[in-house]
């Protein structure tokens, strides 16, 4: 038996897993001192006497043969162990005590420096943006806003004779007109009069009208009559019914007004109601003709105008011009537009407005009132109107051959022959027919007037007393 080669499998029972002797895992004691020559038959994982080519490894594991003494070892077959799993556990018997090792695929680490340093500055980024929306949040939600400096709240009142203060005081008394006629429809405006209604207004505003609407600074709207009117002056009076509360306009005296009075024009330029408008007497008895379409000069009329420099565009017609205490002193009626023929002609306003002085307006709307026509102060004579010389020159004959001098009228009693030039009226230059006209109607029938006559090349003066005629 001493010869014999140690064919038996070590004993199973202390067997470890493959690569336990080399690769412990951290944790697992080392074996005892001496043991390792105990456990060298199981170093390559596989049974001692296998195979002699294990190495030196495998021949530690038996003494020589005639130095073995131990008794025979009954011989078994040795079955073939199943093969295990790699990652099997397995009992390590020189351990200090039992220890159970486990496989769990990779080692697990810590986390590296850079990693906690990005995790810590995207963790701080985080909190960031979340403090700051929160932030946000609070200082929107908060009780406290953010205020701008801004002044203080004053006294709304105005000086009466500022734009505020005389538009505060006119806008009640000032009214705007729609007109509905049989072919067309138009806006304008005017003003009240007295308590019972009668409202002044421009007679192209209302000219042929079968509609009249009226509208007050309240937004109330009612319906109004014509009660009158006269195209020779441009004035038309129309009355409403049943309004309580009207805040009638004062008049002011035409005569007081002076150039670079500042005066305010209110009225509803293209349906803009209520529009306030400011600037200043630009001039004083400028002669306008205004009208003409018929083409039979019935509907021309002649105004001794006040020109302003205030604003004035379609629908203002009618609209007070007022001073600086808010009485009226005279009647928005036309505007000087660019020449028909200048391709930039501009259809509004370039400061150039025409008013009628409101004393013409208070005595035409006076007879409009009490018998729904007016009066025309006339001299008595027909006029050349094709005449191109400075002055207003008297007529060879009148219409349908009469004499252009009415016989026993103003003119034929003042002196005045067909043929005389009249080229001032109280002192006052006339430069045309158109102009003589005007200077004459912005009096009173009745009234005085002293003419200067040029005849034969000789001036000659001679007083007049103007007479009557019925207006259209």
């Amino acid at each position: 038996m001493a010869d014999r080669q140690q064919t038996e499998p070590a004993p199973q029972w202390w067997s470890r897993p493959e690569g336990t002797a080399d690769g412990r895992r951290d944790g697992v004691p080392t074996p005892r001192p001496g043991a390792a020559g105990e456990a060298g038959g199981a170093v390559g994982g596989t049974p001692a006497g296998e195979g002699e080519e294990d190495g030196a490894a495998g021949q530690a594991a038996a003494p020589p043969p005639e130095t073995a003494h131990a008794p025979e070892a009954p011989v078994h077959e040795a079955a073939p162990a199943p093969e295990a799993p790699v990652r099997e556990v397995r009992y390590d018997p020189w351990g200090e005590r039992p220890l159970q090792v486990v496989d769990r695929g990779q080692d697990r680490r810590g986390f590296r420096l850079w990693q906690v340093a990005a995790l810590a500055a995207g963790t701080a980024l985080l909190a960031g943006g979340i403090g700051g929306y929160v932030g946000v949040l609070a200082e929107r939600q908060s009780s406290t806003r953010l205020e701008l400096p801004q002044a203080a709240v004053a006294d709304k009142g105005r000086a009466p004779d500022s734009v505020a203060g005389i538009a505060a005081a006119a806008l009640p008394g000032v009214v705007t007109l729609h007109v509905r006629g049989a072919k067309s429809s138009g806006t304008g405006t005017g003003f009240v009069l007295d308590p019972q209604g009668h409202i002044l207004t421009n007679n192209h505003v209302v000219a042929d009208a079968r509609e009249i609407a009226v509208t007050f600074s309240t937004g109330e709207s009612v319906t109004a009559e014509l009660v009158g009117r006269d195209s020779g002056y441009d004035l038309a009076v129309v009355k409403v019914s049943g309004v309580r509360g009207l805040r009638p306009l004062s008049l002011g005296n035409s005569e007081n007004v002076k150039v670079g009075d500042p005066v305010v024009a209110i009225g509803a330029p293209f349906d803009l109601s209520n529009t306030v408008t400011a600037g200043i007497i630009s001039a004083t008895g400028r002669p306008v003709t205004a009208g003409g379409d018929k083409g039979d000069g019935s509907d021309i009329s002649y105004v001794d105008a006040l020109q302003t420099d205030a604003p004035i565009n379609p629908g203002n017609s009618g609209g007070p011009l007022l001073d600086a205490r808010a009485h009226v002193v005279g009647i928005n009626s036309a505007i000087r537009g660019a020449d028909k023929d200048d391709p930039d002609r501009q259809g509004g306003s370039i400061g150039l407005g025409f008013a009628i002085p409101i004393n013409q307006g208070k005595r035409v709307a006076e007879e409009l009132i009490a018998t729904g026509r007016a009066t025309h102060p006339v001299i008595g004579v027909t006029l050349d109107m094709d005449y191109t010389g400075d002055g207003a020159r008297v007529g060879d004959k009148g219409e349908d051959g009469k004499p252009s001098v009415t016989p026993g009228g103003p003119g034929a009693r003042a002196g005045i022959r067909p043929g005389d030039v009249i080229t001032k009226v109280d002192g006052q230059r006339v430069r045309g027919g158109d102009e003589l006209i005007i200077k004459i109607r912005a009096h009173r029938p009745g009234d005085p007037l002293t003419l200067t006559v040029l005849r034969d090349g000789r001036e000659r003066t001679l007083g007049v007393v103007l007479g009557s005629a019925n207006g259209s």
